[in-house]
């Protein structure tokens, strides 16, 4: 269960409770489900029965209970409790089937991953200056909210600048609009799009004036070009490009991606568990030595209990991309894409630990394992991530950098 399934299954708890009139309230358009924080309880937690608790004239606790048992009957969800003044944790079954299905959904979806239908009944119509930064923004936003269903018009105060073209850059109409539209006013650039086009090309400069929030001021200056770690924006499409590179490698060893391997301990013979799915083999003669941080190593496992769990380097990267599809979606409503520039980020620098600490492909004389195949699925999900995100902030990933 991925967290959008979990949401849904949250809201489709809350309607079976209304429509069997065990709550008198409205039911919201959506439910926000996040991770929990350290130190709280289960996988994820919301806090919709505070949110109901209002209009249902009820206490935050008895909403809570309300939803508990109907979202504890659901396929997928392990436990359900209630914490604080009213919250729901979630601790899911089996969480590598979740970590499963959110590789397979990459897969399925390709760059549309997290992508959906959340706006689909909005019609919106967006308007901003004659300013470079502007207009960059305001035709991300458009894509942002087009992934989501949304109907959009965008339209320019004035004429549009003939450069704005060679930025991807599209404008509906020009002219005062009739009515109040929605503006999009970030902190204007300060230089044109000719300038940042001669000094930076397309793809660097919509990466610098979209990575910045709205109210703070763009940075446009050379580092942008540096071809090294100290540049977010080439950490992040040589992640994408690392991701290609390890697909094309994997095939000219003959093998591809697959599903994390299942452990088939017999009782009383946990010595013998296979290593983590994504965690660095370890050689037998090593298997009772004290192991470097970080390092993978056998796991106790019981019979017919399910996968091992992964290697630490790989659950964060796991985790973002699970959390994709609601940043996505959080993006589009704040009108904000700045934050999915912070989520390439993240992802690439969850990327390059899981990559540096679980390499995908075999060294020397090794042979191709489940392990290898495992981890090759997980960079490949990263690489489509990375690629569907620079897409959506109109940014090539090339496949070679």
């Amino acid at each position: 269960m991925t967290p959008a399934d979990l949401s849904r299954t949250v809201l489709h708890a809350v309607r079976r409770a209304v429509d069997e009139d065990a709550l008198r309230a409205p039911v919201p358009a959506r439910v926000r489900v996040e991770r929990t924080r350290p130190g709280g309880s289960g996988d994820y937690a919301c806090a919709v029965a505070l949110q109901l608790a209002g209009p249902a004239a009820l206490p935050a606790l008895e909403v809570a209970a309300i939803l508990r048992d109907r979202v504890a009957a659901e396929p997928g969800v392990g436990r359900v409790e209630i914490t604080g003044p009213g919250f729901l944790s979630f601790t899911l079954d089996a969480p590598a089937a979740g970590d499963r299905a959110v590789l397979d959904a990459v897969r399925e979806q390709g760059l549309a991953y997290g992508h959906g239908g959340a706006l689909r009944e909005e019609i919106l119509q967006f308007h901003h200056a004659r300013e470079v930064r502007a207009a960059v923004t305001a035709h991300a936003v458009r894509r942002l909210v087009v992934a989501q269903g949304a109907r959009v018009r965008v339209s320019c105060e004035e004429a549009s600048d003939p450069d704005w073209a060679r930025l991807g850059v599209t404008v509906d109409a020009h002219g005062t609009p009739p009515v109040p539209l929605t503006g999009i006013r970030p902190v204007p650039a300060g230089v044109t799009a000719g300038e940042l086009l001669e000094r930076l090309g397309p793809d660097a400069a919509r990466w610098g004036l979209l990575r910045p929030a709205g109210h703070d001021r763009a940075a446009l200056g050379p580092e942008l070009l540096v071809q090294g770690e100290a540049n977010p924006l080439f950490r992040v499409r040589y992640a994408h490009a690392r991701a290609r590179a390890l697909t094309r490698g994997a095939a000219l060893l003959g093998f591809t991606a697959g599903h994390a391997p299942y452990a088939k301990t017999a009782p009383g013979s946990e010595s013998h568990a296979r290593p983590a799915p994504y965690a660095q083999p370890v050689p037998d003669s090593e298997s009772h030595a004290q192991h470097t941080p970080g390092a993978g190593h056998a796991q106790d496992t019981p019979c017919g209990e399910g996968p091992l769990p992964y290697d630490g380097a790989a659950r964060p990267l796991l985790d973002l991309i699970a959390d994709h599809p609601g940043v996505l979606l959080a993006a589009a409503r704040h009108r904000a894409p700045d934050r999915v520039a912070r989520q390439m980020e993240a992802v690439a620098h969850a990327f390059f630990d899981f990559h540096d600490s679980c390499p995908p492909l075999p060294a020397g004389d090794e042979k191709p394992s489940a392990a290898h195949r495992a981890r090759l699925a997980l960079a490949e999900a990263a690489g489509t991530v990375l690629a569907g995100g620079l897409s959506l902030l109109g940014i090539r990933a090339p496949e070679h950098l």
